[in-house]
Formats: C-alpha cells, sequence, structure tokens
C-alpha cells in the first residue's frame, strides 16, 4: 500500500494493508481530480470544494495527486516521480484476498481516483493540541522503550532477533478502548526495527491506535511511523512529515477504522504485510 522512502538505510519496505473483516463500509471525498480522469476534464477548485463533506469521523478527506504528496517535499525526493508498487511476496498476492473498504470515511460510497491518494486533512485544532509545531506529527522520545517498566507506560511485546529478516506479517484485532484523558493512548502494532535504541534506531511501524491528542477524538485509527535515528530528528505520524511515499488510492493513513470488536461479539481484524 506505501512505500517508505525515507532516510531508513537499512529497510526498503513496502506497507500493505489488507482487510480480514467481512464488513464493506466506504467513503470519500475530493479536492483534485486524478490523473485518469484529469486528461478529458477542467478541474474547478470551488465546485470540487462544493462536493466535500465530513466523514463519519469528522475528517475531511482530499484527493490529492500522487506527485503532490509531502513525501515529495523531501530534499531527496524533490523531482522524483512516484514508483509503481512492486511485485508481493509469494503467495501474498490480491487474488482472493477480502475488500479494502474497512474506513469511515469511504462511507459515502465514493473514493480518490487513480493517480491520486486520499490525505486525511490537517486543521488547526490538530496543531494546537500539540505541544509546539516541532513536535507535531512525532512521537514523545521518553516513551521509546522495548521493556514494560516505563514511566507510566505499560505495553507487552513478542518479538524476534538475532537473524536476518526481510519482511513481517501480523493479524491484529481491531479494538476501540476509551483512555483516560487526552495525553493517554492505546495501540497495537507490527513493529520493525534495526539498530540499537540510542542513536541509530531504524523503525517502520504501522498498526491502529487511539489517540485523542493526535486525532481530537477516541476512534482506532490506522496508522504508520517511521524514524531513522530513534526518534530524534527524522519521521513521523502517516503523511505528517516528507519521505514516506503513499501508493494506494482507497486507503487513508489516520483514518478511523470499522468495524471493531466487542467483548463477546464480532471480531475484526487487520492483516498488515512488509516487505523488503
Amino acid at each position: 500500500m506505501v512505500s517508505c522512502c525515507c532516510k531508513i538505510p537499512i529497510f526498503v519496505f513496502i506497507f500493505l494493508l489488507l482487510l480480514v473483516i467481512s464488513s464493506s463500509i466506504c467513503a470519500a471525498h475530493s479536492s483534485e481530480t486524478g490523473n485518469s480522469q484529469a486528461n478529458n476534464q477542467t478541474f474547478r477548485p470551488e465546485e470540487e470544494l462544493k462536493k466535500l463533506k465530513l466523514s463519519p469521523d469528522g475528517d475531511m478527506i482530499d484527493c490529492v495527486l500522487l506527485r503532490h504528496q509531502p513525501a515529495f517535499d523531501h530534499p531527496k525526493l524533490k523531482g522524483k516521480k512516484p514508483l509503481d508498487p512492486p511485485e508481493r511476496p509469494n503467495g501474498h498476492n490480491r487474488k482472493g484476498m477480502a475488500a479494502e473498504d474497512f474506513q469511515m470515511w469511504m462511507m459515502s460510497g465514493e473514493s480518490c481516483p487513480e493517480g491520486t491518494i486520499p490525505i486525511r486533512r490537517t486543521t488547526e485544532e490538530d496543531m494546537l493540541r500539540a505541544s509546539s509545531v516541532a513536535s507535531f506529527g512525532k512521537k514523545p522520545t521518553r516513551l521509546v522503550r522495548r521493556d514494560s517498566s516505563s514511566d507510566g507506560h505499560e505495553h507487552a511485546v513478542g518479538y524476534v532477533s538475532g537473524d536476518e529478516y526481510y519482511g513481517a506479517k501480523a493479524n491484529i484485532n481491531v479494538w476501540a478502548p476509551r483512555v483516560s484523558n487526552q495525553y493517554e493512548f492505546s495501540l497495537s502494532q507490527l513493529w520493525v526495527i534495526s539498530g540499537s535504541f540510542g542513536d541509530d534506531l531504524n523503525t517502520i511501524e504501522a498498526g491502529w491506535q487511539v489517540s485523542p491528542e493526535l486525532y481530537g477524538d477516541y476512534y482506532p485509527r490506522f496508522f504508520t511511523y517511521w524514524t531513522s535515528d530513534a526518534y530524534q530528528a527524522t519521521g513521523c505520524y502517516n503523511l505528517l512529515c516528507s519521505g514516506f511515499v503513499q501508493t494506494n488510492n482507497r486507503i487513508a493513513i489516520g483514518a478511523a477504522i470499522s468495524p471493531t470488536s466487542s467483548y463477546g461479539g464480532g471480531q475484526f481484524d487487520i492483516s498488515l504485510l512488509v516487505w523488503k
């Protein structure tokens, strides 16, 4: 779904998000037309803006031309063109896989055209919730630990190490936990790392998270993250900084997931695949 074309020297991965839930809940809003549809059409911003609506999770989703996404603001990607997604690993082709319609923003039945990607619009309220402009979209470095004894940061980790790996896959059950306040969060993720937890940590991360500080609500949202220097200067959530290239026109990184699992009720999960 998305490829990491950032400063990570060891990993060049493609993210592929596949839906394992049976429901199809969809909706989208366009602010730019795609290459395939734009050739014979005149783009009129005023008319497009009139079509924009809030999705059920309160988001505004813009359909942005591939070459205009934030990734290409990165100095090393200036003037570059998006590449076609590479071949999937053996046994992981599209055929026979479930639909990707698992996010609230697609509920109206619309979608972004080919040649564009859906991007969750950043609002003034999103920026004001951050402790500073520089920290917006980034993880607090104090929370980066792999044990379960850091300051109020409780978590469980299952991991393998000590060999050479070229990818990983995980099926992750999606819940909607209620966190106590704006500064708490809850998540479940696949985490591919190299280096040490010092200055040379490289990570590629994907999963779901409930983070009212980042999103302003309590919906579980699909997210990605990357860093090449232990979260110090590089990397961010989703598409909130340059260096991370998305190619899929059906999945909005940072958008809410629906439906979710319930105790004693239906169980729903997403499948994440990361490969080099």
